[in-house]
Order: C-alpha cells, then sequence, then structure tokens
C-alpha cells in the first residue's frame, strides 16, 4: 500500500491554526482536493462562504493558478481573525469578517465553495448571480444517497434536490469518500 498523498504547507497551516482555535469543524481533504483541482481551473476571483479556520481557503489557494484571487467571508470574528493568520503574507486571499451577503459586491465569481452550514444560504436563487456564466458551485458535507428524490435523515433533501434539477446549472453529486459526496454545478 502506498502512503497517502502530501498535504499542501498552507493547508498544514490551516490545520494548525484550527487546532490552536479549538476549531475540529473543517473542510475534508477529499473535498480539499476537489477544490484544489477545480481552483486549477480558473481565473479571475473564486470566493468561499462560511470561512471557519479556513482550510477549505488554505485547498482553494494551494490550486490557485493565473494570478486569480480568493474572497472568504466569516461571520464569527473569532474564526475569521484565525484564518486571517493563514493568509497574512498572500495578497491573493483576502478574509473578511462579515455575512456572505457582502460578497454580493465583490462578484462574479468563477468559483464558489459553498460551506456556510445554513441551507437557505446556499439556495440556488441565493447565489445564481453571483457566478460568472460558466462558474462553478461545490456544495459539500452531503452523505451520498443511492435513490430519487435524494432522501437525507428520513426526509427528501430539497437543497441537494434543488441544485441537481435547476435548469441554469448543470449539475452532479460527486461521492469523495464513502460516507461523503459534495455537489458540482456549472452555471450555463
Amino acid at each position: 500500500m502506498s502512503a497517502p498523498p502530501v498535504l499542501p504547507d498552507i493547508v498544514y497551516r490551516a490545520f494548525d491554526v484550527s487546532r490552536k482555535a479549538g476549531y475540529v469543524a473543517f473542510c475534508r481533504n477529499e473535498t480539499g482536493r476537489l477544490l484544489a483541482a477545480l481552483a486549477a481551473t480558473r481565473t479571475g476571483t473564486l470566493a468561499e462562504f462560511g470561512t471557519g479556520c479556513g482550510v477549505g481557503t488554505a485547498w482553494l489557494r494551494s490550486g490557485v493558478r493565473n494570478g486569480a484571487r480568493i474572497v472568504t467571508a466569516e461571520l464569527d470574528p473569532r474564526l475569521a481573525t484565525a484564518a486571517a493568520e493563514i493568509f497574512e503574507d498572500d495578497e491573493s486571499v483576502e478574509v473578511l469578517e462579515a455575512d456572505w451577503s457582502t460578497l454580493h459586491d465583490r462578484g462574479p465569481y468563477s468559483l464558489l465553495f459553498l460551506d456556510s452550514g445554513d441551507p437557505e444560504s446556499v439556495r440556488v436563487d441565493a447565489v445564481v448571480d453571483l457566478l460568472e456564466p460558466g462558474g462553478i458551485v461545490v456544495l459539500d458535507d452531503f452523505t451520498p444517497c443511492e435513490m430519487w428524490p435524494p432522501i437525507s435523515y428520513g426526509r427528501v433533501d430539497t437543497l441537494r434536490e434543488e441544485w441537481l434539477t435547476d435548469e441554469r446549472f448543470t449539475a452532479v453529486e460527486v461521492m469523495i469518500a464513502p460516507d461523503a459526496s459534495a455537489v458540482v454545478a456549472t452555471r450555463r
């Protein structure tokens, strides 16, 4: 058996800051690798809703090429301050201590990572105009489901159903681990 891939240095820094802040809810490595791969294909500005301590942002940063920038918003002042430490010397990343809606004034974006934890804030209608045509949205923290409509905790998962069926996007659910999936949607 071979060793797992080495993590980018910026991701190690983010994990360290998260641990010091006592923050244990962060982007999985599988999701992070997906974010890095997608970020490597983007130009312009990328954005994230729900920075936490910056692990997802670090994964995005590890993939960024071609002068692309990242803007990320975190409502919790303590977490935003911790995340800002990671990128204090990096002009391509801006961490905002703010509600995600502040990102409306800075778009459109070529990639959005929606990690807010609030299902209402990641509804299609709330973010569709933030994306440029061909822009990509990534939503994580789904439990894989083999049926349609998707069921989660005994109910129809209306958020996942909405993203997978909205005609303004071409979308797919991607298995990132046996117990986790993400929705990737491209604006038409």
